[in-house]
């Protein structure tokens, strides 16, 4: 049942994404070039509609579906850094970031899978290095994925 209701809701997002305009090259390329604001009101009104709702759940303690919530702050280190800067210049040059790359593959945009590739050689690279990475940028231990966690 759960895995139908995501489907649906990625789905729903996916098609929000779209037809907003958000997974549009020439958007975002003009919201890095502040050409265009149309994102930035899109982004603005994701945290005021979310917010809320985040905060409700935080105070209840729990989902719609009962299940305890817990939000834990993540430790700031220099990597928060690096690789805020090497997202936001990945999505700056190929326009897309995550989310965006299914949602122009899904259209048919054949360049996506480009960025597809890159993101996941990224992401494998990034795995690959980061036990030489930890100790310079004092990285936390990596819990998830290493049977640790």
């Amino acid at each position: 049942m759960l895995p139908l209701l995501y489907l649906a809701l990625g789905t729903a997002f996916g098609l929000a994404l779209s037809r907003s305009g958000a997974a549009d090259y020439d958007f975002i390329q003009g919201m890095f070039l502040f050409t265009n604001l149309q994102l930035y009101g899109i982004i603005g009104s994701a945290v005021v509609l979310t917010a809320p709702g985040l905060w409700l759940i935080k105070r209840n303690g729990s989902t719609l579906f009962g299940r305890p919530v817990h939000i834990e702050l993540k430790p700031g280190h220099r990597g928060n850094v690096i690789g805020g800067l090497l997202f936001g210049v990945g999505w700056s040059i190929c326009g897309m970031c995550p989310g965006p790359i299914w949602v122009n593959i899904g259209e048919g945009k054949i360049y996506a899978v480009a960025a597809l590739a890159g993101a996941l050689i990224g992401a494998g690279a990034f795995g690959s290095l980061y036990p030489r990475l930890q100790a310079p940028l004092h990285l936390p231990p990596l819990s998830a994925g290493t049977g640790n966690g």
